[in-house]
């Protein structure tokens, strides 16, 4: 069963995450994740929408799986992790998250990979939770905080893991904005975000690289030696 929807119209790409459960990230979500996103810059679309089902953006990886896998296959699952954010976080295109329901761990991240971020109102989580549970953050998660979270904002978030309703990301601008729980939320970003249609691709995507490859390619040398079992 596919765990991922892809469809494209008027120059916007959907892709909409749903296994009928928290959308758990797996070998599968990232297969399938890579197929949509080669479609994204194959069909030469000028904007990304990525969102969830109602109630779940994305609960992060899937623990069941990282529990009974060899450290080999957990390391080689961490790196598939890392290089599908870091690839969405590189798209030459902007990109937005409608977070549809809870984004913990994995499903924060990919929101946060994202240019811009709306979330429907709700009693969800947006939450980096890795801190609280024993994991430390790579550089390249931590890259990312910095560069998507304001500074005020970021040991709090990302070291700490504080859990944040709707309202509490959108006023520490975790979130660009609400939606609220009776409207469309695909139709409501695509209303929030027209000035887009505006925007020169080309220079987007020269601006984009200048901001971020640099980065990108620092925190790609570094994957290898932080990764769970990196003394196999």
């Amino acid at each position: 069963m596919a765990k991922l929807q892809y469809s494209a119209e008027d120059g916007i790409a959907l892709i909409s995450m749903d296994d009928g459960k928290a959308n758990a990230m797996n070998f599968d979500f990232f297969s399938e994740m890579g197929e949509a996103l080669d479609r994204v810059q194959k069909e030469g679309v000028r904007t990304l929408i990525i969102t969830g089902r109602p109630g779940y953006f994305s609960g992060g990886l899937d623990v069941r799986l990282l529990t009974s896998l060899p450290p080999q296959e957990v390391n080689r699952l961490a790196d598939t992790f890392a290089r599908a954010m870091l690839r969405v976080f590189s798209l030459p295109i902007p990109t937005i998250a409608v977070l549809s329901g809870h984004a913990v761990a994995g499903g924060a991240m990919l929101s946060f990979v994202c240019d811009l971020r709306f979330v429907v109102e709700g009693t969800y989580r947006i939450q980096m939770n890795e801190s609280v549970i024993g994991i430390p953050l790579p550089t390249w998660m931590l890259m990312i905080g910095r560069a998507v979270i304001p500074a005020q904002w970021l040991a709090e978030a990302f070291l700490q893991g504080r859990a944040y309703v709707p309202d509490e990301a959108l006023g520490r601008g975790l979130v660009h904005g609400l939606i609220g729980k009776d409207e469309d939320p695909i139709a409501n970003a695509k209303s929030r975000t027209e000035h887009l249609k505006s925007v020169n691709l080309q220079a987007y995507q020269t601006g984009k690289a200048r901001l971020r490859d640099a980065d990108v390619r620092q925190v790609l040398e570094l994957l290898k030696g932080e990764l769970p079992f990196s003394s196999l």
